[in-house]
């Protein structure tokens, strides 16, 4: 059984997150799972949400949106195209975010390929809000 639990967070800007953990819980596209040291190997598909860290008797929240998280032995590695920790996140920023979203998503048709786009980022500014009350 591994020693450590390693955890890297990539997206494609940055390095979001390098250290050892003692668990991480990811939100998968099936649904969110758990990972303490000498977790089977296993590849997911990771979904909009809440990537919590349990690291020192802290635990670290981020958003995350989108990507695939990889098992193996000591090291978990999750490449996302965001992930941004809780205690940074914009919280009006957000806000206005969804609000934009909301109005566009209101004027399209659901057919229209923007609708989606709208759609896509009112997902993101909900996940940012939901992240950074709790963090």
């Amino acid at each position: 059984m591994a020693e450590e639990l390693t955890l890297e967070i990539v997206t494609p800007e940055k390095l979001a997150f390098k250290g050892i953990v003692q668990e991480v819980t990811i939100p998968g596209t099936e649904g969110e799972f758990g990972v303490l040291k000498g977790h089977a190997s296993l590849l997911s598909a990771v979904d909009h949400g809440e990537l919590s860290i349990q690291q020192d008797q802290k635990k670290v929240r981020f958003a995350v949106h989108t990507g695939y998280a990889g098992v193996t032995g000591s090291r978990v590695t999750v490449l996302v195209e965001i992930a941004e920790r809780a205690d940074l996140i914009d919280l009006e920023r957000a806000k206005r975010a969804k609000e934009r979203a909301e109005e566009k998503m209101a004027k399209l048709s659901k057919d229209d390929v923007a609708f989606e786009k709208a759609r896509l980022a009112l997902v993101r500014a909900i996940t940012r809000m939901n992240v950074a009350t709790k963090g």
